[in-house]
């Protein structure tokens, strides 16, 4: 149930930031922390209730992505961090919806890495913080979780590889 209202705020936080005069809405960022932070709130209900499903474990990693790739669209939107590194954080959240599908296509289940764990809280504070007008930490946070994202997504690639080796040779 929290990854459903999770995805449906997504909309509302771009529909507010979007309309926003110069992309500094204290809604807008307010939504965009709740829906961010609500990620922490189902994993620990999840863990305290004993309810896990197969698919909240598949729409918790894309409502991720999708909140990451909404934050960054609004920040570009209003240019209020660096275009490229924003192309480079977007472009890696699509490829990693990608190669989730493919990998879950062909049977490779894909864990969650320690690089990639860490990265989310930089890479999702980063447009929260251009938001909300705190700029420097937010170009840090962006750098930061960068560097965690794409370093994660080297073993997410490794991993698959190996992974997919395995179901070749036994096929």
């Amino acid at each position: 149930m929290i990854g459903f209202l999770r995805l449906a705020m997504i909309p509302v936080f771009l529909i507010i930031a979007l309309s926003s005069r110069d992309g500094r809405s204290t809604p807008a960022a307010v939504i965009f922390a709740v829906v961010g932070w609500a990620d922490y709130l189902d994993g620990f209900t999840a863990r305290l209730t004993g309810q896990f499903s197969r698919l909240g474990a598949l729409l918790d990693p894309v409502i991720d992505r999708m909140l990451v790739v909404a934050g960054m669209i609004v920040v570009w939107d209003f240019d209020l961090l660096p275009r490229l590194a924003l192309a480079i954080v977007i472009a890696r959240e699509l490829l990693m919806l990608v190669l989730s599908e493919m990998s879950l296509r062909r049977g490779v289940d894909i864990k969650i890495n320690w690089l990639g764990r860490i990265g989310v809280a930089p890479t999702m504070g980063s447009p929260f913080f251009a938001m909300v007008g705190v700029h420097w930490l937010a170009l840090i946070l962006l750098y930061v979780g960068m560097t965690l994202a794409l370093s994660s997504t080297a073993v997410y690639v490794q991993h698959g590889a190996r992974e997919l080796r395995k179901l070749s040779s036994s096929a």
